[in-house]
């Protein structure tokens, strides 16, 4: 670590000595295809960085040859924009999980929370927390899309550490997602609305959203600032995904916060993964060091106000990511294949819940043949009801969450807020104090509906 001088503080801050040293590493690897008619000047990343020519590195990768020229022809023209919801992708690059889905992956590793919640220290507890908000990024590098939710699709999970989490498609364009997650240690609410720019043969993530992280304990208010995400190699070469740039995490209660730097992939793969920062008082005096890398662990140790460690001090480490299913395509984690299981289910499932999207299922299954034809029925299902919706003079309202008059400001642009209304908990309470089954031994019978029309065909 450096000097106090080199240490970012705050979301944006430029930073100098070895934070703005590897900043530079992140072009080091970039290289363009010269040699390929038609595709000159495509960049093309390779991590391991330089081993193979650029036009080696592009022949690689999921697609074949006539698709993956195809899909360059037709998604060349949108260069520089946002496509989070302007082209229909194939299923072959697909994961079996949709968006909202996902938003729960971050509740893996909640027992952090529950250490946080019971921590004295101020400044540990911010470390436990800022590692748990590390700990999603190992979700994150996985090369495959998800599902984009359908407009008022929703995922339920329970029956871990003692939580209950419900998240919901709350608007289609622009593409947002509210959730919430409780139990007796914290609640979390997160606004989100994804923003892209496709750059050609890669694409920039940006994660437009507001987060609430309350400790029940100590009371104290969470507020994050994620950094950016981008997917190399999206059709030429193999993907792979890097998250750079910093992260920030505010204590509002106090002040305190969590500056930490994701490090860009640079040459032969020197940096990847990596992550440093600090945890600051109020007054931005470092008070606790924290490294690691974002696909594996975390640690901290105390620092003193040069942001040296303390003399006989120890390097603690707060979180390991778990053990991992040996060969799984799809990388994921036990807890991941536990999220698109029923076991995570509640009783009395809504039936709007993504394990039960028909095109999901089917790619879980290995049908990529079904999966391609029932999301093109759903995406065809959901543009009728848009057109009966304005036919009607309709608006949508979402079922567990409320747009506030609230404007959250973010690095990527202004967000409009959704806050958790509570009705899903009185719902949850009222199913689980119902001695009927009410069909919930056969969840998979279930069929998909977030439909706001029942009288509407595709």
């Amino acid at each position: 670590m450096g000097s106090k001088e080199e240490k970012p503080t705050g979301a944006g801050a430029g930073g100098g000595g070895f934070f703005s040293i590897v900043r530079s590493w992140g072009t080091a690897v970039h290289k363009s295809v010269n040699g390929m008619l038609g595709y000159e000047g495509l960049e093309v990343i390779n991590p391991e960085g330089g081993t193979d020519d650029a036009e080696e590195e592009a022949l690689r990768g999921r697609w074949r040859q006539e698709d993956r020229d195809g899909y360059w022809k037709m998604m060349n023209k949108y260069i520089g924009a946002d496509v989070t919801s302007l082209v229909t992708l194939p299923v072959i690059i697909f994961e079996p999980m949709t968006m909202i889905q996902k938003m729960a992956e971050l509740m893996e590793y909640s027992e952090l929370l529950t250490k946080a919640d019971e921590c004295e220290d101020p400044y540990m507890r911010l470390a436990y927390t800022a590692s748990w908000f590390v700990s999603v990024y190992y979700a994150y590098q996985r090369p495959w899309k998800p599902f984009n939710p359908i407009l008022g699709e929703t995922y339920e999970m329970v029956n871990h550490c003692g939580m209950t989490f419900i998240s919901e498609q709350v608007s289609h364009h622009p593409p947002m997602s509210a959730g919430h997650a409780e139990n007796e240690h914290f609640t979390y609410d997160i606004t989100s609305k994804l923003k892209t720019k496709f750059l050609g043969n890669s694409v920039e993530v940006y994660p437009v959203g507001r987060t609430r992280l309350v400790l029940k304990k100590s009371g104290v208010v969470m507020d994050l600032v994620p950094p950016l995400t981008k997917v190399n190699n999206l059709i030429f070469g193999r993907t792979w995904v890097d998250s750079l740039g910093e992260m920030v995490l505010t204590n509002l209660t106090t002040g305190d916060k969590v500056v930490l730097f994701f490090q860009p992939c640079g040459w032969f793969g020197a940096g990847r993964y990596e992550v440093d920062g600090y945890v600051y008082s109020s007054e931005e005096e470092p008070k606790i060091m924290m490294t690691g890398k974002w696909n594996q662990s975390m640690s901290c140790q105390p620092c003193d106000g040069e942001g040296e460690p303390l003399p006989n001090s120890q390097l603690q480490e707060l979180w390991r990511v778990a053990k991992r299913p040996e060969g799984d395509k799809y990388q994921y984690t036990h807890f991941a294949h536990k999220m698109n299981s029923f076991e995570t289910a509640p009783k009395g499932l809504l039936p709007s819940d993504s394990r039960l999207r028909p095109d999901r299922f089917a790619l879980e299954k290995g049908d990529l043949s079904k999966s391609g034809s029932e999301k093109s029925r759903l995406e065809e299902r959901q543009r009728a009801e848009k057109r009966a919706r304005e036919g009607r003079n309709d608006k949508f309202t979402p079922r567990w969450f409320n747009l506030t008059e609230e404007l959250s400001a973010t690095p990527w642009g202004d967000l409009e807020v959704y806050e958790y209304n509570g009705k899903y908990s009185a719902r949850r309470a009222q199913i689980e104090s119902s001695t009927s089954t009410d069909g919930s031994d056969d969840l998979a019978s279930i069929e998909f509906n977030p439909w706001q029309y029942n009288d509407v065909q595709a």
